[in-house]
């Protein structure tokens, strides 16, 4: 057995912990898409207040039992590809989060695709009727153990954090992209195939980087490397 490399910490420092809990609160304020949907369009009112103070009492009691990835006293990983039980309370956060990007990466494609096909922007009914069916879905195979990071065992973290992080770098840049072009370009049909190109282009960019290992969290992974920080 090769010897614990210098990086790796016994505990997690305080400062770690709470930089965490941060990531989970937007995972779970984002839950409800449509309501979301609604923040984007409308500006914050009196039902995300309460969605957002149930938030943050849930994932802070949470966080303060070690029940949140991030948020634990010590890491719970700390080789990867181990055989370990992987907890319940992993095997939810990830699902949450699989669900977010899974859900609005679709149906943000799903809404311009269709005002490009048509001419008529519907991204609004398209949440409203598919974000609820589609995150239902997601979060049956998470409790199924069929996506990555939560399945009953860690034996494919190695291989498996790649895919996370791969997809939360790719939506995490496509999104906010969407976002400043659909505020800055006019409705007309012309913008929404800009809109189109450029959001399939940043995420397919952000894929292919992900594969090569260049963004943080994607590189390869050495059977029975040590789970330090990268």
């Amino acid at each position: 057995m090769s010897p614990t490399p210098k990086r790796f910490r016994e505990r997690n420092k305080v400062h770690y912990r709470l930089s965490h809990w941060p990531i989970w609160i937007f995972v779970f304020f984002l839950a409800p898409g449509p309501l979301i949907f609604d923040l984007f369009e409308k500006g914050f009112d009196s039902r995300m207040a309460l969605w957002l103070g149930a938030v943050l009492l849930g994932t802070g009691i949470a966080g303060l039992r070690g029940r949140l990835p991030g948020v634990e006293p010590r890491p719970y990983i700390l080789r990867f590809t181990e055989d370990k039980p992987n907890p319940l309370y992993r095997r939810v956060c990830y699902t949450a989060a699989w669900g977010d990007l899974i859900c609005f990466a679709v149906l943000n494609l799903a809404g311009l695709t269709y005002a490009v096909a048509t001419g008529t922007w519907r991204l609004k009914q398209i949440y409203a009727h598919a974000y609820f069916p589609l995150a239902i879905a997601i979060w049956i195979l998470g409790a199924l153990g069929q996506l990555p990071r939560v399945k009953s065992s860690t034996k494919g973290e190695g291989t498996e954090r790649r895919y996370f992080y791969g997809t939360v770098w790719a939506v995490s840049a496509a999104e906010p992209v969407l976002f400043f072009l659909w505020k800055l370009m006019p409705r007309s049909h012309e913008a929404v195939i800009v809109k189109l190109v450029v959001f399939v282009a940043v995420l397919a960019a952000m894929a292919v980087l992900a594969n090569r290992g260049v963004l943080p969290r994607t590189r390869v992974i050495t059977p029975g490397e040590w789970a330090v920080s990268d």
